[in-house]
Order: structure tokens, then C-alpha cells, then sequence
């Protein structure tokens, strides 16, 4: 998990760091150093008057820029009078293209790679068709809000929906009175979202336990000398119900025998076409000895060419912006609680997981990407998005802040940053436990 987020953070911050660096020495000015991680230093070296570097703290990185106020707070230019090629010393439209440099070269980067995976891999999906042939399995947070195992789902928000992964879709719950219309029983009824439910479908761990697909399965082994096999269960039979009570899903099995308080169970199984009925009990452990395996799924699959890809990939990778714009609207207005929704860096390494996939991996640090650069862009003092606001303001006005005020709201914005940081990485130490 840490190597997998720690190479994803140096590639981002790595291309961050050089939109600043090659705008900035597009306009004439001196970087002083590029660093990938934070001191102490691995190694270093020096090529035209810039220092390239490496860090051993790998949570960031950074670029000096000669005459500008930043996070270094190196303010020894301040009573000097600007030099030709210092930052302070340019126009504020080449200030503001190299404050936006990293910005824009992470979307680019971010871009790129959501085109890219849609040209290799395309689009596997299961659809609606197929996940309605036997509807959904309810899980706890499903049930809580009224949900039931076996319902089909008909449109989202009064609109048709396509493939799995709209069940799933954060805009979905954005919307000021989100719903599912469902199929139960032959009825068609309507399925409200509670108005807290964003704030508990903001965790990984509880999208988990919102719904899943409801997908027969068969058993795959009888265990020699279980209950199961002195029954005369074989594999490749498959459970339909149990105790007249009809199932699916290997979930529902699973469920149902652990609920029932009798030793005794009766299964109706198909076997070869033929429906055949046969009694077992379980064992010390709750067991009947079998072990089952999920029916192969029917996915769909869209294949794109590259000229395609690029439309649709722009779009995957601008709605990670426009979801988090949303989040943080809702965060403001009490509907998410920041706790539940925010993650330090042991949070991303979570989401990544132990497993290495390629594609998985450029996935999340295309999204990653994204969010940087929305995150920078926001006008914190400290942040790229507060310089470019006050060079903004300077551009609209005329008026240049002077260097005691940018320095002392530089300082403010760090502080900010910090009790940011501090919150993320605590709240992420406090998810483990609970």
C-alpha cells in the first residue's frame, strides 16, 4: 500500500513541481532548486543553475523560485531592489501562469491518463438488464433505508440509468431529494434517500455495505465426511431454497443458515435439470460443509478508438473535479461530516490496497492528479491558488500587495495547511480503530 501511494504522489508531484519550473524558466526566471520530497536529502545535483534533488520525506515536493514569497519564507530579497530575473520582478500575467503551471500540467496529466485507460481498457460494465434479472442483495446500510434483497431497480432520480456503476454514483446523492424507483413483488414504489445519507455513503466502508449484485451460484466441493456429503450433496448442484424459503445468492445462503435455529435444514437443490429435496444438519460450527462458487457474471463490454477515448476520457477525468466541488458545498452545509469523508495519507494508501494492478493504479493517480490540482487551486494563502488570487486581484486592480502582507498571509495559510494535515492524518488513525 505505501510503496503503490508513494510512487503515485512523486509522479504527480513530480509533474506539479515542473509546470512551476519550465513556465517559470520560460519567462526568464532563476529556480534555485526542484526537489521531489521534503529534507533531509538523498542526493543532489546541479544543471544550469538549478539544483534537482531528492527527499527522503516522500509526502511532497517543491520548487524555488528566486524572489517570490512562499512556504520557505525566505524573505532576504525583501529590502533588496528586484533583480531581472527574480519572480517579483515579471509582469503578473507571467506571475499568474507560473503560479497555475502545476495546476495545469497536473490535469493535463490527469487527462491523459483517463484517455488512455478508456482507449486500452474501454468500458466493462454489468447492466441494468443483467443485474435486474434477479435484482439486488440489500445489505445493512440498504436495508436501513428501506431496501429489500430481490428488489429491481428502475430508474435513479426519476431518470433511466445503464450500468452497475450508476447505483454507485456520487451526483446521484447530490441531488436535493435523491430516490430509487424499485420493482418488488410485481410493485413499483419509490425508495427516498434520508436526507443524512451522504454523510454515511462518504467511506469506503460504508458504500460497501449499501448494495451488491445478486448473482446465483453452484457448489463447487463437498467436503469428504461433512454433513453435507452424507446427505448426498454433490458439486455442480445448486441450493434454491432453504426451508421453502427461495435464494439466489451465495450471501443470502449464508444468511439464512445462520439465522435458523435448527440444526435441521431443508434444501431443495437442482441437480442435472431435475429439482430434488434433501435434509442436513449443521455442525458445531454452523456448517454443512460446502464450499460454493459464484455463477461467471455477464459483463458488457464498449470498446473505443482513440479518437473517441479523448471526449470521454475528459469527461471521467473532469467529474472527479466537479464531485469534489460538490463535496466540499456539502461539507459546508453540515450534510457530510469531514471526518467521514476526508483522508490523510495512510487513507489513500488504504484505497489503493495491498494488491499491485496497473490499471488500478494509473486509475487512482489519474484521480489523484485531479484532485490536486483542485485542491491547489482553492484561495488559501500558501496554496497556488492564493498567489494566483492576489496576482488576480493585482491584474484586475492595478494594486500590488506588498511583500509583508503576502508574506505574513503566507504564514497564515501554512498554519491553516498544517491543522489540515494534522486533522487528516489523526482522523486516518482513528478510522483504523473503529
Amino acid at each position: 500500500m505505501a510503496f503503490q501511494m508513494i510512487l503515485a504522489l512523486s509522479i504527480i508531484v513530480a509533474i506539479h513541481e515542473f509546470g512551476h519550473l519550465i513556465t517559470a524558466k520560460m519567462f526568464g526566471m532563476k529556480v534555485e532548486k526542484y526537489f521531489i520530497g521534503f529534507p533531509p536529502k538523498i542526493f543532489s545535483f546541479k544543471y544550469k543553475g538549478t539544483v534537482y534533488g531528492l527527499g527522503s520525506i516522500p509526502l511532497g515536493g517543491f520548487v524555488k523560485i528566486s524572489g517570490i514569497i512562499d512556504e520557505s519564507f525566505d524573505t532576504k530579497h525583501v529590502n533588496k531592489k528586484p533583480e531581472p530575473w527574480e519572480f517579483r520582478a515579471k509582469p503578473a500575467w507571467q506571475r499568474l501562469i507560473v503560479m497555475l503551471g502545476g495546476i495545469i500540467l497536473n490535469v493535463i496529466t490527469g487527462i491523459i491518463i483517463f484517455i488512455f485507460l478508456t482507449y486500452k481498457n474501454g468500458d466493462q460494465f454489468i447492466s441494468k438488464d443483467e443485474i435486474n434479472k434477479y435484482g439486488i442483495i440489500a445489505l445493512d446500510l440498504g436495508k436501513e433505508i428501506g431496501l429489500e434483497t430481490g428488489d429491481k431497480i428502475i430508474n435513479i432520480n426519476g431518470g433511466d440509468w445503464e450500468k452497475d456503476t450508476d447505483l454507485f454514483n456520487p451526483n446521484v446523492f447530490f441531488e436535493e431529494e435523491s430516490f430509487y424507483t424499485i420493482e418488488r413483488n410485481g410493485s413499483i414504489m419509490k425508495i427516498i434517500f434520508p436526507d443524512d445519507f451522504l454523510n454515511k455513503f462518504s467511506s469506503q466502508k460504508e458504500i460497501n455495505s449499501f448494495i451488491k449484485i445478486r448473482n446465483p451460484f453452484s457448489i463447487n466441493e463437498v467436503v469428504e465426511g461433512s454433513n453435507a456429503y452424507n446427505s448426498g450433496i454433490k458439486k455442480g448442484d445448486k441450493i434454491i431454497s432453504i426451508d421453502d424459503e427461495g435464494i439466489i445468492d451465495m450471501f443470502e445462503f449464508h444468511e439464512k443458515i445462520k439465522i435458523k435455529e435448527n440444526d435441521k435444514i431443508n434444501l431443495k437443490l437442482l441437480r442435472d435439470k431435475e429439482l430434488i429435496t434433501m435434509n442436513v444438519s449443521k455442525d458445531s460450527e454452523g456448517k454443512i460443509g460446502i464450499i460454493m462458487k459464484p455463477d461467471p457474471i455477464n459483463y458488457s463490454k464498449i470498446t473505443y478508438s482513440f479518437y473517441e477515448s479523448i471526449p470521454i476520457g475528459t469527461v471521467q477525468a473532469f467529474s472527479i473535479v466537479v464531485i469534489n466541488i460538490k463535496a466540499f458545498g456539502q461539507m459546508f452545509s453540515g450534510n457530510i461530516d469531514p471526518r467521514k469523508s476526508m483522508s490523510g495519507p495512510i487513507g489513500i494508501a488504504q484505497i489503493f490496497g495491498s494488491n499491485f494492478n496497473w490499471d488500478k493504479f494509473w486509475r487512482l493517480t489519474g484521480l489523484i492528479s485531479m484532485v490536486l490540482a483542485f485542491m491547489n487551486l482553492l484561495p488559501i494563502p500558501a496554496l497556488d491558488g492564493g498567489h494566483a488570487l492576489f496576482i488576480s486581484i493585482e491584474l484586475l486592480t492595478g494594486y500590488k500587495p506588498s511583500e509583508k502582507f503576502l508574506e505574513y498571509s503566507t504564514r497564515f495559510g501554512v498554519i491553516i495547511l498544517l491543522t489540515l494535515m494534522g486533522f487528516v492524518i489523526i482522523n486516518d488513525i482513528y478510522k483504523l480503530f473503529i
